[in-house]
């Protein structure tokens, strides 16, 4: 176990809100729905087998519920994306996700691996797939692009027990039975035209079954339709 395990630097939670602006001529200005602004919290808070207290999502076709209950991002990312979009007021919060964390990134975490935050037993469970909403909050319409190709996506986690978190909590590894499984190996499985990675990944009983089937059809030559996903209405005419 680590003697200096990555802590919980920012713990964020927040509704859907309506946003931007009826008539707009800019498709980037347009109304939308979002909880992509998250306001931090000391906590404790609850955390449940669908996220934590206080917390929502505007489209639970695609985020939230239990395979998804918590977005955690790596907070060493930041200086990064400061320096990438020219924006000095990027901080922890800017991509929506709940954990901004002290350590630990794409390439150090796996998938299935169980942690022990605060009171409750986590185990992270996809990398997340970034979608066109970040572009709107920051008006960069690449951004979700940028964020796939880098790599520096962010991870979720499925609740496997209840309990309380705050900021400040370590995040201990507990157990990691699959360490060849990153959360970066998963994003070139899933975005790299890697076929055989794909196969492999797919097999994984601890990944997320959306994206065991998205592998699946990958390692069969047949690819998802990834710009709807990051471009989304941002496109728009």
């Amino acid at each position: 176990m680590d003697a200096n395990p990555p802590r919980i630097v920012s713990l964020r939670v927040g509704l859907p809100r309506e946003l931007g602006t009826a008539g707009a001529a800019d498709p980037m200005e347009r109304p939308w729905t979002s909880a992509i602004h998250k306001e931090p919290v000391r906590g404790p808070l609850w955390l449940s087998l669908t996220g934590l207290a206080g917390d929502g999502q505007a489209d639970l076709r695609v985020h939230g519920g239990p395979e998804k209950a918590v977005l955690a991002y790596p907070l060493s990312h930041y200086d990064f994306w400061r320096e990438r979009l020219a924006h000095d007021d990027l901080a922890a919060g800017a991509f929506g996700e709940n954990w901004t964390l002290s350590g630990g990134d794409e390439s150090t975490v796996c998938i299935g691996d169980v942690l022990r935050v605060g009171g409750a037993r986590v185990q992270v469970s996809q990398p997340r797939q970034p979608c066109w909403k970040p572009a709107r909050r920051w008006r960069r319409k690449e951004l979700p692009a940028l964020l796939q190709q880098t790599g520096r996506t962010g991870w979720y986690v499925r609740v496997l027990e209840e309990g309380p978190v705050a900021e400040g909590d370590a995040v201990e590894l507990l157990e990691r039975p699959f360490p060849a499984f990153t959360v970066a190996f998963a994003n070139h499985a899933m975005h790299d035209h890697a076929p055989e990675a794909a196969a492999l990944l797919a097999d994984c009983p601890l990944l997320t079954p959306g994206w065991r089937e998205s592998l699946r059809r990958r390692a069969q030559g047949t690819r998802g339709d990834d710009q709807r996903r990051l471009v989304g209405p941002n496109g728009d005419a």
